[in-house]
């Protein structure tokens, strides 16, 4: 390898939640594709639903999280704001890993509107996907 070769970047792979009170909404992506994949619903609360979750973050091994945080649409927070925001911080504190917060308003609408199976999933996916797009368009490399 000559000395002005580029190094290629790490490829790092994302977890996203759509965090519920009752189910949680997963997917998975990484930077490399900057494409987001609906993973699974996490129907459990409490010590059971960071049990599902603990062993997602073992198998898929992120580089970061990603959570969405739902708004009125005037932009105004309301209780879910509060508690996905709560979320996120138990899952830096469990998992000691980057949390990215996304604005999740229509995430659902946008799921259904696509006929999504498992909407919680396929609404993870749309945030994470968000996401990546924010982080700029991808560059082949050389």
């Amino acid at each position: 390898m000559s000395a002005g070769a580029a190094v290629p970047a790490a490829v790092l792979t994302y977890l996203a939640f759509d965090y519920g009170a009752r189910r949680v909404g997963v997917a998975c992506g990484n930077s490399q594709t900057r494409q987001a994949q609906p993973l699974q619903t996490i129907a459990a609360e409490g010590a059971q639903r960071f049990e599902r979750i603990a062993q997602l973050v073992a198998e898929w091994q992120p580089a970061a999280l990603v959570v969405g945080v739902p708004f009125h649409p005037d932009g105004a927070e309301h209780e879910n704001t509060a508690r996905a925001r709560k979320f996120g911080r138990q899952l830096c504190g469990r998992f000691h890993l980057p949390v990215h917060e996304v604005d999740e308003r229509y995430s659902t609408t946008e799921a259904i509107a696509q006929g999504a199976r498992d909407l919680d999933a396929a609404s993870a996916a749309i945030l994470l996907q968000q996401y990546f797009d924010a982080m700029g368009a991808v560059t082949p490399s050389n």
